[in-house]
């Protein structure tokens, strides 16, 4: 399946065989299989209760007297500890213990009996305490009511030494929030003992509130008031210093007006009136490290036939409001949608119906999210039990007693890639695959060997393209936290094709009011993301579109010889020497292909001029990051593309088993040439039209595969089309490897004529043949006639040598006799020799 599931924490194996063990101690005396059944009732009893932020698990269950034990998990050194055993028949359903384990806060429901009886405060439905556990000492009533009070102790980022004074959230089913400011005191060594118990300071924080949230992590608290049948969602962070703020508020178009009281992150609970508690209301928010903030919602759904779920990008400045229609519905529907954050994406599914993970950073194109039905196989394989998302991509499964880490499933993304026949399924398993390996050689090897083996698998997008631009993407994108902004992730801009199964809707939403000036860590994140919604209009990706020009000014000036200052051109060059350099020191193997052995100056100024205007554009645009981290980015970033092309190639090259002696013209194609061939020409395709380079040597060895393997007009047509570009290299070694047969000089001449002049003059007078001596004189002369000026006739000039009878050819000798005795002083033998033979001719 693409969400995979793997087990940090097990009730059962990680609990359990400690508690036998401990109760297997206390009755060593004693023999039977009385304890052994005492021992699978506790396990009946035994469920988390929290989970805190330093990962530490609190757990109860009953003994066989009735008494409520509480135990603590340390995920750090995997071991248990008893906290504290109330001696009482009581249900517990909140818990929490602060970071030095030395408080505890419990909220209890007693029973109608217990009421009567208990002498900490007789006749309330709820109990909620504060126990001093080090050691075990006085018990504090912090509250007794009749309604529910939730428990959750604050957790500073400093925790190497202990601060003076706790702080504890109490959460009231009537709707309010209060912070006590607990004071301990180390009394008799290391006892811990609570200061002034009976007045502890507290401050109401939030009230009339219908919906909150806990982020033990970030330790944030997200709440929604309601204002005018507006719903207003607020965020408080707390802070090491045990201070707190107010951070934002930001309307949501959601309907909780009716949906009663709703508690998210609080605990483990399993005593909440589910009917009360909108079961089937769902609503959390999720964040991650880029600066993103979701809410996801789910209402009430009248018919389990159709579902409506909606994500609001409120670092985006949009929702994306999805409907899908469900088949074979069955009772166990009624468990409701489940959210699931995972980062950069987050997953929605509802077991045996569909899995949709929503990529959260690009949330633009439903095409970069993946939507499966429950027709796809993965879907049952996903569970059936109603699981809760935590900090972190943990996930907490309250009826199992597992803690789980939520990770996408390289493999199962692959085989989906490798499976499905939709493009779109595709280009969400290819993102996804990316993500996950994050530009891992070993990952890109996987889709490298697909993509040569199925290059024309995909029809509303280019795969080797998409493939090059993602994993690029991915290869420099944790080396700032705004590369998103700065670099494409996606060579697709628009997708007009449905997605089969799901109907989509986007609305623009309000942005958040941000309620402080600085900002740090998450928030000047999320601050960054709203100013680039706000403000970057157009978006800042970089494209070639200035390389493009600046490129093609280049080549036209070194045709006509105007080329600008050396000193320029000298950089952009020394830029691609760079460039070349930071590629090989990326590959430790020889490589497999005549690549990057020839000059091929057109592709290395190319590869320059990308060098200086990525440069510019992230100089622009990352304020404070140092101008060498800036530099090596693009090194790192062009070594990349080229990179990912040679490994194209090279896979290619290898499977086919090619080898080094289909370099020279005098060999005939075989279907393996024609198929690297083909691959060649595809990654020509893909990088042509977003103006990207390509290693140097490419062109000349896509030349000679297509020597090989075209006849002469298919190949002329793709040389006068631009699909084969002739390099100096590659026409040089078909002049000296092919021989002066009727098809040979055919070729060899068809080749000539379409050469720049330049490199044609060259290859000219490499070539022992009549015709190559036709084609310079005629070049030649074309140049002398383009700067003849009309002069005096020279009657000196002796015509009796070349008198024919055709007076017209008999002015043309005049002319050029003329021309050569005027400039004898400039001209090379070999070139007065040129213009008499022409002159005979």
């Amino acid at each position: 399946m693409a969400l995979r599931l793997v087990a940090d924490f097990d009730l059962g194996k990680d609990v359990l065989p400690w508690l036998r063990a401990q109760r297997a101690a206390s009755e060593a005396s004693e023999t039977g299989s009385g304890g052994a059944d005492v021992l699978e009732n506790d396990y009946e009893s035994l469920r988390v209760l929290n989970v805190e932020r330093n990962g530490n698990i609190i757990y109860t269950y009953k003994d066989d007297k009735g008494n409520v034990i509480f135990g603590l998990y340390d995920c750090q050194t995997r071991q248990n500890e008893l906290l504290y055993t109330f001696e009482t028949d009581l249900q517990v359903f909140s818990c929490s213990v602060n970071s030095e384990r030395t408080l505890l806060a419990a909220s209890l429901v007693q029973s109608t009996k217990e009421r009567k009886r208990n002498e900490l405060q007789p006749g309330s439905k709820c109990l909620t305490l504060l126990v001093e556990i080090h050691p075990v000492n006085n018990v504090k009533v912090l509250k007794a009511v009749d309604s529910y009070i939730w428990v959750q102790f604050l957790y500073p980022h400093v925790e190497s030494h202990p601060l003076p004074e706790n702080h504890l959230l109490l959460i009231s089913e009537e709707k309010y929030i209060e912070q006590l400011r607990i004071h301990v005191a180390q009394e008799d060594g290391n006892r811990v003992v609570i200061k002034n118990s009976g007045h502890l300071p507290r401050d109401r924080i939030a009230e009339d509130f219908v919906w909150a949230q806990w982020d033990m992590s970030e330790q944030r608290l997200y709440y929604i008031d309601l204002k005018k049948s507006r719903s207003i969602l607020k965020c408080i962070q707390f802070y090491a210093d045990e201070s707190y703020n107010l951070m934002f508020e930001v309307p949501l178009d959601v309907s909780l007006s009716n949906s009663g009281f709703k508690l998210v992150n609080f605990g483990c609970d399993y005593h909440q009136d589910r009917e009360k508690l909108s079961k089937h209301l769902t609503l959390c928010v999720f964040t991650n490290r880029t600066g993103s903030l979701c809410v996801c919602y789910s209402p009430k759904c009248a018919s389990w036939e159709q579902i409506t779920y909606s994500v609001f990008y409120i670092h985006k400045g949009h929702s994306k409001t999805f409907t899908t229609s469900l088949e074979n519905v069955g009772s166990h529907v009624t468990k409701g949608i489940t959210f699931l954050n995972l980062d950069y994406y987050v997953a929605v599914y509802l077991p045996g119906h569909f899995f949709h993970l929503l990529n959260v950073q690009h949330p633009d194109l439903i095409c970069h999210s993946l939507f499966l039905t429950g027709n796809n196989e993965m879907i049952d394989m996903l569970p059936h039990c109603p699981l809760q998302s935590l900090s972190g991509s943990l996930v907490l499964d309250c009826c199992s007693g597992k803690l789980y880490r939520a990770l996408l499933s390289q493999s199962s993304l692959l085989q989906l890639l490798q499976n499905t026949r939709l493009d779109c399924e595709k280009m969400a398993a290819l993102h996804c695959a990316l993500y996950c390996g994050q530009g891992t050689r070993f990952l890109e090897g996987q889709i490298i060997q697909w993509i040569s083996e199925n290059v024309s698998a995909c029809h509303s997008f280019d795969l080797i393209q998409e493939f090059i631009i993602a994993s690029s993407y991915w290869s420099v994108y944790s080396e700032t936290s705004n590369m998103d902004k700065l670099l494409p992730h996606s060579s697709v801009l628009t997708w007009n094709t449905e997605i089969p199964g799901i109907t989509l809707v986007t609305e623009d939403i309000a942005l958040p009011f941000m309620k402080v000036l600085n900002f740090k860590g998450y928030w000047e994140k999320l601050n960054s993301n709203l100013e680039y919604v706000k403000y970057a209009k157009p978006h800042f990706h970089y494209n070639n579109i200035v390389v493009r020009r600046e490129w093609h000014n280049l080549i036209s000036e070194e045709k006509t010889g105007k080329r600008r200052s050396t000193a320029y051109v000298r950089t952009i060059l020394d830029n691609a020497i760079k460039v070349i350099s930071n590629l090989e020191a990326r590959n430790l193997g020889p490589r497999l292909t005549p690549l990057l052995q020839e000059e091929d100056s057109h592709q290395r100024l190319l590869m320059g001029l990308m060098v200086s205007e990525l440069k510019d554009h992230f100089l622009r645009h990352l304020q404070g990051v140092e101008k060498k981290k800036i530099e090596q980015m693009v090194l790192d970033y062009i070594s990349k593309l080229l990179d990912l092309i040679c490994h194209i190639l090279e896979t290619s090259w290898r499977k086919h088993n090619l080898h080094s002696c289909i370099l020279h013209f005098n060999s005939r194609g075989s279907a393996a040439e024609f198929a690297v061939f083909h691959i060649m020409t595809r990654i020509l395709e893909a990088t042509k039209s977003l103006f990207l380079p390509l290693p140097p040597g490419f062109h000349t060895l896509h030349t000679i595969l297509g020597v090989h393997c075209l006849p002469l007009h298919n190949l002329l047509h793709c040389i006068d089309s631009g699909v084969l570009l002739l390099t100096e290299t590659a026409v040089v070694r078909l002049m000296k490897d092919l021989d002066n047969t009727e098809k040979n000089e055919k070729l060899k001449f068809s080749i000539i004529l379409r050469l720049p002049p330049l490199i044609g003059q060259k290859i000219c007078r490499l070539w022992d043949h009549p015709m190559s001596s036709n084609i310079i004189s005629r070049n030649h002369v074309t140049r002398l006639l383009q700067n003849y000026k009309k002069q005096p006739r020279n009657s000196m000039i002796d015509k009796s040598s070349f008198s024919v009878e055709f007076l017209p050819l008999n002015y043309f000798i005049e002319i050029l006799t003329d021309i050569e005795s005027s400039n004898q002083g400039m001209w090379m033998p070999c070139e007065r020799k040129i213009v008499r033979l022409t002159a005979f001719l």
